[in-house]
């Protein structure tokens, strides 16, 4: 990561890059402010630079290490003895700077769980978990809060220990100063019955950069359409001038013919309805409202795809250990490269086995192999557990699953690089105009160009505003170039 000046402040500048464009003759809302959701021809997408953000005295760019992991605990809780896998699921001999962990029924799908109210222990004590797992890696004490409390939809603190909260007037609570000095800080948590979403960055990034625009979103879709057995969980934040969104998953069962269709509506009701509204600590800055407005997105889950494959030949290219040639049958590879779902979306090469369904737990074994065992289900072994991303500035480094036989899932990770631009500002009256600051969608077909849409006139006055208010500055900066 390069060492550049630190960025405390509270907006940033994306004025001086947008008129340099202009001058340049380029449209300074190509990159993606609209014309987002088909495949962007350009070698950004496996995070090659242009040399631009270099070449700008007003913007620098850095790069980011994130790790994203999915891991479907089929509703066991967290015991002690689990830190051994997540020690080996996070790799934390190759240390990451953010980590987004998503997890899918980290509580049974029983009807009580599903319709009753939701119930913050179990992810506190995953949080606690993972907490300790990656500060103890650097020797940081981590003890158990006294409070726990029930987050609504848009507070992004449900399941943290309380020794993470930031201070809250909405009533009085017990808060415990412990791990203040830990090396990672959990910046966002969300439940919603079994899908669960924790977040974590390096504490350094938090004086380095300013982290903006937390927020949370679930969506339901499971049994009617509305309710949490099957659905997402979301969080939206902005690092300086780059906004991330981070997506998990449960999507529909099932290895019928037609299931496919199911999972693919899902994935089209996800996109519509996750929605990140302003809120009043935003103040000026034009935050993301919905997922296909930000710049760096990142989709895991138990997203239950399946292979158009009969068992027996499944299980025979699994001890060929030719992935390649499972991949061929691979629903979700299939939908991608057809445009039926996620047009535009890449996901890294897989070069592991499937990692559903297994027996049962301290097991090897897929299940029902012949001849199975009694009460055993019948299932394909499918690549249920996925890792997409979109957008940008982002190049993947790993995609490897781990081997902890905790579930009848194993546990899968991806490490990815992704620029970030660090706005350095030398006059504060700017304010600041994010590159994604309106919604998107995804084109009709595969790598067809957007069209560009007009303008708001209050964009506009904005601009020209802030070019009346210092053309000096702003003159500076087109010289330089």
């Amino acid at each position: 990561m390069d060492k550049d000046n630190k960025h405390h402040g509270s907006r940033t500048i994306r004025l001086p890059r947008w008129f340099s464009r202009k001058h340049k003759g380029a449209d300074p809302f190509q990159l993606s402010v609209i014309s987002d959701g088909g495949e962007e021809n350009d070698d950004h997408m496996d995070g090659v630079d242009d040399g631009s953000s270099q070449m700008d005295p007003c913007v620098s760019t850095n790069e980011l290490r994130v790790f994203v992991g999915t891991w479907n605990v089929a509703g066991r809780s967290p015991v002690g003895s689990l830190a051994v896998d997540l020690d080996e699921w996070l790799n934390l001999k190759d240390a990451a700077d953010i980590y987004v962990l998503g997890f899918q029924e980290i509580v049974p799908l029983k009807a009580k769980t599903v319709i009753g109210a939701e119930d913050p222990t179990e992810a506190t004590n995953w949080n606690l978990l993972i907490g300790k797992t990656l500060n103890n890696k650097y020797g940081c004490p981590w003890l158990t809060p006294l409070v726990n409390r029930i987050a609504t939809e848009n507070n992004h603190e449900e399941g943290i220990p309380d020794s993470e909260r930031r201070p809250s007037i909405s009533g009085p609570t017990t808060t415990t100063m412990f791990g203040q000095q830990s090396k990672y800080k959990l910046m966002a948590s969300k439940k919603m019955v079994g899908v669960f979403i924790s977040v974590w960055m390096r504490r350094e990034l938090l004086e380095k950069y300013n982290i903006a625009g937390v927020k949370v979103c679930s969506v339901a879709c499971g049994i009617m359409g509305y309710l949490g057995n099957k659905g997402s969980v979301s969080v939206s934040m902005s690092i300086d001038g780059t906004s991330f969104c981070f997506i998990v998953a449960h999507l529909a069962s099932g290895e019928k013919k037609g299931d496919e269709g199911r999972r693919n509506h899902q994935v089209s009701e996800i996109f519509r309805r996750t929605y990140f509204p302003r809120l009043p600590e935003d103040e000026d800055n034009l935050l993301p409202l919905t997922i296909l407005g930000h710049d760096r997105i990142f989709w895991f889950g138990d997203l239950n795809y399946r292979l158009y494959l009969e068992d027996n030949m499944a299980r025979h290219f699994i001890r060929q250990q030719d992935w390649t040639a499972l991949q061929k049958f691979d629903q979700l590879r299939r939908e991608l490269d057809d445009g039926g779902v996620f047009q535009g979306w890449k996901e890294g090469n897989i070069e592991f086995a499937p990692t559903y369904k297994y027996s049962s737990s301290n097991c090897n074994r897929y299940s029902g192999a012949i001849p199975s065992r009694a009460g055993e289900k019948q299932r394909t072994p499918a690549w249920c557990d996925r890792i997409l991303w979109y957008g940008k500035g982002v190049r993947q480094l790993s995609y490897f699953r781990s081997e902890s036989k905790f579930s009848d899932h194993r546990p899968v990770s991806a490490l990815f690089c992704t620029r970030i631009e660090v706005v350095k500002s030398a006059n504060p009256r700017f304010a600041a105009i994010p590159m994604t600051f309106l919604p998107r969608t995804p084109s009709k077909t595969h790598g067809q160009e957007s069209a560009i849409e007009e303008v708001p006139s209050t964009l506009l006055s904005l601009i020209v505003g802030d070019m009346e208010v210092s053309p000096t500055y702003m003159q500076a900066c087109i010289s330089s170039r």
